[in-house]
């Protein structure tokens, strides 16, 4: 059975949410789970089909894997090494991530080539060479990879570009290894940072994440943990580019605005208004606090873990954005910021130098009335006030995000088909958009 969004746009947005915890650092911390024979619970969890995926993976390991309410719990006691099912890892391509955890663990890992969503050639050949430093053989038969090692050995491994996973797998790898290991040229995103720190509540010694240099001092063995991920800041910057598309005021919370810092530049600059705490005087913070409060939808609690953002539905167009590696502008909200730049009236660029295929969105939007064109890496889009209704298919995660968001500027009624690829990356994504004033249903057919 397949399912669609029907969006009826053209309805600013108002009210708050509160975010839930990030899926690129909740991927790599369910895997990290797998090298401890003792209990994991992790916090305020969404319940998005790439970590049910990723769970069930888990599960074929021989392990508990399961959600309680909005916590994942996890015990990897009896995980054994065996090779996961190819139909299921080649679900998620964040399956890749088992390696790492279960050759610190075990003698030998064997998996699939993994899946996901095709935005472009992701190689693992990163993920290989640092487990190979490690001490692991590695020979890849047809579509399988075959590990094996008699002891990890702490080592230098020089990444020759800063990969998220590839710092992430040799993290865990490197957490139960002898010695020491040394990851240079290492990825900075705070997912990064979140994965070192997970690790450290399980007993495990980590120093310089969110450095180019990351040390990982290995341990005997690893314990149990209560942990809280941090917030989804791609999440985060969907709703944000939504109230800029659509208009009006909404208010994000259980966000680090640190994160953010890329998004906000860019924001600020096409004419929208964005506060966080702490770019408050002190008489405006009290302000804004009893302003929000007799709002009624604000609580105090929350304060300085939050960020709004006010739209005029006048948006400017930004004469060049370029997709980088943390801290530079993020690749998984490109997308939406294309989407959003497409009602700035003005000619924009965009230039995406991490997945070439990052663009299949845009033929999509282009249903909608936008002007915009693109070749190799760069899209030029000349922004126009109004878009009109159209039906649309998402090609992948955050493509299909940007153009559910574009629908919400659109005065009419607009459909989102394939939302099976949005639903990897927003757990209903459509209860968040109504609680902010959006007119959007999923239906079936």
């Amino acid at each position: 059975m397949s399912e669609f969004f029907l969006v009826n746009g053209g309805k600013k947005l108002k009210g708050e949410i509160e975010i839930s915890s990030a899926k690129n650092a909740l991927l790599p911390i369910i895997s990290a789970s797998l090298m401890t024979s003792g209990d994991v619970l992790l916090k305020n969890c969404p319940r998005l089909t790439d970590l049910e995926n990723l769970l069930e993976i888990i599960r074929e390991l021989g392990g508990i894997a399961e959600f309680r309410g909005s916590d994942i719990f996890i015990n990897a006691k009896d995980v054994s090494p065996k090779l996961v099912s190819k139909e299921l890892t080649q679900k998620i391509r964040a399956s890749i991530f088992i390696l790492g955890p279960l050759l610190a663990r075990f003698k030998e890992a064997s998996i699939y080539m993994p899946g996901g969503c095709n935005i472009g050639t992701r190689g693992i050949d990163l993920h290989i060479v640092g487990l190979k430093k490690l001490g692991v053989s590695i020979k890849q038969e047809g579509e399988t990879i075959k590990c094996k090692r008699s002891g990890l050995q702490g080592t230098k491994i020089y990444l020759s570009l800063p990969s998220v996973g590839a710092t992430e797998n040799l993290m865990m790898a490197a957490a139960l290894a002898n010695g020491t290991t040394t990851i240079i040229n290492a990825a900075r995103e705070p997912e990064i940072i979140d994965l070192a720190n997970f690790i450290k509540s399980l007993g495990g010694k980590v120093l310089g994440a969110g450095t180019g240099t990351i040390y990982i001092h290995g341990v005997k063995e690893l314990g149990t943990a209560e942990y809280r991920p941090i917030s989804d800041r791609i999440i985060t910057g969907t709703y944000l580019a939504a109230c800029a598309i659509a208009g009006g005021e909404i208010t994000l919370k259980n966000i680090n605005s640190e994160y953010l810092s890329a998004m906000i530049k860019v924001l600020l600059q096409t004419n929208c208004e964005v506060l966080t705490y702490s770019d408050l005087s002190r008489e405006s913070r009290v302000n804004l606090i009893a302003h929000d409060r007799d709002a009624g939808y604000f609580h105090e609690k929350h304060y300085k873990n939050y960020i709004k953002i006010r739209s005029p539905r006048n948006l400017r167009p930004i004469s060049f954005i370029e997709t980088k590696p943390y801290p530079g502008f993020p690749t998984d909200v490109q997308p939406q910021f294309g989407a959003m730049l497409a009602f700035a009236k003005g000619a924009s660029v965009i230039k995406e130098t991490l997945f070439e295929n990052r663009f299949a969105y845009a033929d999509e939007l282009i249903k909608f009335g936008a002007n915009l064109s693109y070749k190799g890496q760069e899209m030029i889009i000349n922004g126009k006030k109004m878009l009109n209704p159209a039906k649309v298919a998402a090609k992948d995660l955050r493509g299909g995000a940007a153009l559910t968001i574009a629908a919400l500027g659109i005065d009419g009624e607009s459909i989102i088909e394939d939302v099976h690829h949005i639903d990897r990356g927003y757990y209903k994504i459509e209860n968040d958009l109504k609680a902010l004033g959006a007119e959007i249903k999923r239906v079936r057919a």
